[in-house]
């Protein structure tokens, strides 16, 4: 049997973490039986002192907050795409002891949109404007032919979500979190904020809405998704991102392509609904 290859996610709080779930499961079906992936509590301090004694047996990391910005002092190298937003939520260390990162969230946005059969809209709508809002401001940078409407609650949010925007070369308009029901008539909706933070908009639900990706996905369905629904429309859950971004990670780990997809999905969504008894 060959050496043992290692992978693991690191962040704080991490005890829930899917990833575990899911890059086993892409192990199990791709046959690496020499693989493994675990879970490590780790905040900004302690990062530095978990990469000093990391050995030529790994083979990459998942880093979730508060990571994504304090481990680029600590790489060699990151993509374009981790860059453009200053977040690198992948971790790839190569044969010669280079520690690469990149991030799989802005094209797993977009793969997940895909797969629902969003490729391209004139708009869109960002509900928040936090930690995940600039990845999905990234995304629609790509897929997004016109205007980014976004919902803020601060003039600082709004102040960071101009400077992303310039950044990206997105047209963005920033608006008022009390004019969020806006938003709902956009062709997209995206919804980055925290669990129940949109719960109050679900009664503006218009009656034939477009396509909602809610970033969420425990507690799930939230308010806003389950209305969104009833009425007719299009849902990508935060699953569908969880998935899409591992998917890319496994491969970038392994250099196996295609990684196992569907069953991924039936394993996340196995433990999640394990999770919730």
């Amino acid at each position: 049997m060959s050496a043992l290859r290692r992978a693991a996610v690191l962040g704080s709080p991490i005890n829930h973490s899917l990833s575990p779930v899911l890059h086993r499961t892409a192990y199990a079906v791709l046959g690496l039986e020499d693989w493994a992936y675990d879970r490590f509590d780790l905040d900004e301090a302690a990062l530095p002192g978990f990469f000093q004694q990391l050995d030529s047996a790994w083979a990459g990391l998942s880093l979730t907050m508060p990571l994504k910005r304090a481990v680029i002092p600590l790489l060699d190298e990151i993509s374009e795409t981790a860059a453009s937003v200053d977040a690198v939520n992948t971790v790839v260390f190569t044969e010669d002891g280079r520690r690469t990162g990149d991030n799989t969230d802005i094209p797993g946005i977009v793969a997940a949109l895909r797969e629902h059969g969003v490729e391209k809209v004139e708009s869109a709508a960002i509900l928040g404007a936090g930690a995940t809002a600039s990845s999905a401001l990234a995304a629609l940078a790509r897929i997004c032919s016109g205007e980014v409407a976004v919902y803020v609650r601060s003039e600082a949010r709004a102040a960071e979500m101009r400077g992303w925007a310039e950044r990206l070369d997105v047209e963005v308009r920033i608006a008022n979190w009390s004019d969020a029901e806006e938003a709902l008539h956009a062709p997209l909706v995206v919804a980055t904020t925290p669990a129940g933070a949109t719960d109050a908009l679900a009664a503006a639900v218009p009656e034939r809405p477009a396509t909602l990706f809610d970033v969420l996905y425990d507690p799930w369905p939230t308010a806003l998704a389950a209305r969104w629904s009833a009425h007719g429309g299009a849902v990508v859950s935060g699953l569908d991102l969880l998935l899409h971004q591992a998917v890319l990670q496994v491969e970038q780990m392994t250099r196996r392509a295609p990684a196992p997809l569907a069953a991924m999905r039936v394993a996340g969504e196995r433990a999640l609904r394990a999770a919730r008894k």
